[in-house]
């Protein structure tokens, strides 16, 4: 997903999200963001599995898990998936 999508504010009224997209950018929503313990995540994708925004990606060329932020809502499926609890989510701060 690339970067130069849309903000959310150019969402079409009453538009309905029924898919991952990467055409706006939704990360901005959210008021929790989730943080990964390295240390504790087996890298067994469950968080990708049930994110539903389509946010959480397999980078192989660092051979790693990746959150993409920019379209991120922090609604905590991930944290609340994750079977090693290595995600946690915490208050974004400005």
């Amino acid at each position: 997903m690339s970067v130069s999508g849309k903000g959310w504010k150019e969402i079409p009224l009453a538009g309905v999200c029924w898919k991952p997209s990467g055409e706006y950018l939704t990360g901005d929503w959210k008021t929790y963001t989730p943080v990964r313990d390295l240390e504790k995540c087996t890298r067994c994708l469950l968080c990708a599995v049930f994110c539903p925004d389509g946010a959480i990606h397999w980078n192989d060329e660092k051979g790693d898990i990746e959150f993409d932020y920019n379209y991120c809502k922090g609604c905590g499926i991930c944290a609340n998936e994750c079977p090693t609890k290595a995600i946690k989510i915490k208050m974004v701060i400005e």
